[in-house]
């Protein structure tokens, strides 16, 4: 792939990330497609050049052409990226994959693990795609708020492929003089990390919500950067990657950002409401909760300690009471911080 030579690009999903991204890409000169789910978010697209439900105040660029149907988004393209939330990845993949022609290449933006099976994006890709495209399939991760981007702030992030000289590629085609992004082959260390650091920032808000101060905050990030390692490297990932922008970049910004979902998920748990009364006010998909159930399951499995992902599991999904959840982890048995 030549990243001067990529003109037409898809995106598949209107949320908000998706919707910066396909701007990010639109005003670098790219036509890109954006395929919508919603039929009220492509009227204001198509009529009124913003995504409203997802994107408010953003004026989005006249080389995005809304679209409804994934025929006419893949038709021709060089590049397509998929920003849906992990629940639906399969589905839309294998709705995709009759449309999608050799040597287009996949980048996944979607930070999670598939319940069911406890796969990775890319081993979703691996289940549901020929060799041609789990070759050169990339994910993208790290620390970036999609208003933000939006506002061109300065963003710093990694893609991953298996392939260096693909990821080095999407590198080019991605970067401009807001958002700088280094490439990564660890494929395993940039989802794992992207999509723990929700379950983490789930914790980091309900500690906030009880107003237990910055010191149990730092803990807790630092603590579940620790889980996050162990997961990931029993899982193949270099522990190096999850010091890095996917891992703690992104850590940091989703337990600490006000703009972050998961963590206001956790501030709303430690202010006493239920679970089901969060997500029914919430417009926009918390990946963190449904990440919980798949993590505390894999991390099981694989017989990885990960004790703050399991005490959020109990939490959200077994009504434990967060204190007594902080009592259960700071009453844990005494050990060595690094493991020999």
């Amino acid at each position: 792939m030549q990243p001067d030579k990529i003109s037409r690009i898809a995106v598949i999903g209107a949320g908000s990330w998706g919707t910066t991204l396909a701007n990010l890409l639109a005003e670098k000169g790219l036509s890109v497609d954006l395929w919508v789910r919603e039929d009220e978010v492509h009227e204001q697209i198509l009529k009124e050049r913003v995504n409203r439900e997802f994107l408010p105040d953003v004026k989005l660029s006249a080389r995005i052409q809304p679209v409804r149907s994934y025929e006419e988004a893949l038709e021709g393209k060089e590049v397509v990226l998929i920003v849906v939330p992990s629940h639906v990845f399969r589905e839309v993949l294998e709705g995709m994959r009759p449309s999608l022609r050799e040597g287009v290449a996949l980048v996944s933006a979607t930070k999670g693990i598939e319940n069911q099976s406890l796969l990775l994006m890319s081993q979703v890709a691996d289940e549901v795609l020929t060799q041609p495209f789990r070759r050169s399939f990339a994910c993208l991760a790290g620390p970036s708020f999609a208003r933000e981007v939006s506002r061109k702030v300065p963003t710093v992030i990694t893609i991953a492929s298996r392939d260096e000289t693909h990821a080095a590629s999407l590198q080019q085609l991605l970067s401009t003089d807001f958002f700088r992004v280094y490439f990564s082959t660890d494929l395993i260390g940039v989802q794992v990390a992207g999509a723990l650091k929700n379950v983490i920032a789930i914790a980091a808000g309900t500690s906030d919500g009880l107003q237990f101060g910055h010191n149990a905050r730092a803990g807790l990030i630092t603590r579940g950067l620790a889980e996050i390692t162990r997961l990931g490297v029993a899982m193949g990932a270099n522990p190096l990657t999850l010091a890095g922008l996917a891992g703690l970049g992104d850590l940091v910004l989703t337990c600490t950002g006000d703009l972050s979902r998961n963590r206001t998920v956790g501030l709303k748990i430690g202010q006493g409401l239920s679970l089901q009364e969060i997500t029914g006010s919430m417009k926009m998909v918390a990946e963190g909760i449904r990440t919980t159930k798949a993590a505390h399951a894999l991390a099981r499995k694989m017989g990885v300690e990960m004790p703050i992902t399991a005490e959020v599991y109990r939490i959200l999904y077994e009504g434990k009471d967060p204190r007594d959840a902080v009592r259960d982890l700071m009453t844990r048995e005494l050990k060595a911080e690094i493991e020999h």
